[in-house]
């Protein structure tokens, strides 16, 4: 895991053919020594292929060569004093090659009139270990059965039920009709009907 502490270095160096290689090489071990071994190759590429286009066209050959790690990119930067420096012309071929192997790049000018010359790199993720479909792993939890009879709501009442209820029903009316039969004639009015249809005599 890449740490997101951010690191900085700086180097100076006199630029020539036997230098390009040191450098590299310098460079290469603070990419280790921050644990971004991944980025060496590319950065070191691109600071050969500046090195050598400054060596052969530049005519003050001190370099400044810093490096920023953020935590997310690493930006590398070159800076040369020769005001006589055209990068869009003397290290055309170089800043090509920079482009292609980079996240970004650019040229700028300082205060001081340097021309710097930067290109970064992005952090990676590590190779995606192909995911292997498995097997499902056996379980101690017992599973919950489900159950094959629901308990239903009883809607109406049994037949036998009904047929009583019917039987208790039709008796008390054949007693009421009974009972308003055997009323004589022309009967005194304390004679008469009661809440439940049933007559009741007042003596």
């Amino acid at each position: 895991m890449k740490t997101a502490v951010p690191c900085y270095y700086h180097i100076d160096v006199e630029v020539s053919s036997e230098r390009v290689g040191q450098v590299s090489r310098i460079l290469a071990a603070h990419l280790r020594y921050w644990d971004l071994d991944n980025l060496a190759v590319p950065v070191c590429r691109g600071a050969e292929l500046l090195l050598r286009a400054i060596d052969q066209h530049v005519t003050d050959k001190r370099t400044s060569i810093e490096m920023w790690w953020n935590g997310q990119h690493l930006i590398t930067a070159f800076g040369d004093d020769d005001p006589d420096l055209r990068p869009d012309q003397d290290l055309r071929a170089a800043l090509a090659d920079i482009a292609a192997m980079s996240d970004g790049w650019g040229c700028c000018t300082s205060d001081s009139g340097s021309k710097i010359i930067w290109f970064s790199q992005r952090a990676r993720a590590g190779q995606r270990v192909p995911l292997v479909p498995t097997a499902p792993a056996p379980t101690l939890r017992n599973g919950l059965t489900v159950p094959r009879e629901m308990p239903m709501a009883v809607l109406a009442a049994p037949a036998a039920a009904v047929d009583d209820a019917l039987a208790a029903s039709a008796a008390f009316a054949g007693s009421v009709v009974a009972a308003r039969a055997a009323v004589p004639v022309g009967a005194p009015a304390a004679w008469g009907a009661v809440p439940g249809g049933a007559l009741k005599g007042s003596r």
